[in-house]
């Protein structure tokens, strides 16, 4: 089932499957803390904004004298240069995970797994607020 399916799932972390809710009205989000979840996920995009300006200090191009520096210096500078356009690479992708989370938090769908539609495992999401599948889905990728 997809997630915008009309059906509404929560997670029954004892028996480890998904389960239906009452016909109540009640919906995932009635058992996740989206203000904490929220809170959690713009203080790590704060943090990593701070990152992203290191990284793409680090990554620029090397500018050396190759008359005044040694051959060993110049490979040294290339390889903490490509260090850390990697690490540019990981931190922009982690911020748009915690965009994605934090749209799917507006959007009512946070907590809901993208491929089944099932709900996330609160334990899952208290490691990574930002995952995306449930441990199932997780492991079938």
């Amino acid at each position: 089932m997809r997630a915008d399916s009309t059906a509404e799932f929560h997670q029954d972390a004892a028996r480890g499957q998904n389960t239906r809710l009452s016909t109540r009205g009640l919906k995932l989000t009635d058992f996740l803390d989206l203000d904490a979840a929220r809170r959690r996920l713009s203080a790590e995009r704060s943090r990593l904004e701070q990152a992203l300006a290191e990284c793409r200090t680090g990554a620029a191009t090397v500018q050396l004298d190759q008359s005044s520096v040694g051959r060993l210096s110049r490979m040294d500078a290339m390889q903490q240069q490509a260090m850390a356009q990697s690490m540019l690479a990981r931190t922009e992708r982690r911020m748009r995970m915690l965009d994605a989370a934090l749209a799917r938090i507006a959007a009512g769908t946070y907590g809901l797994c993208c491929e089944c539609g099932g709900g996330i495992e609160p334990e899952r999401l208290a490691a990574d607020p930002a995952v995306v599948f449930c441990g199932e889905c997780g492991r079938n990728r």
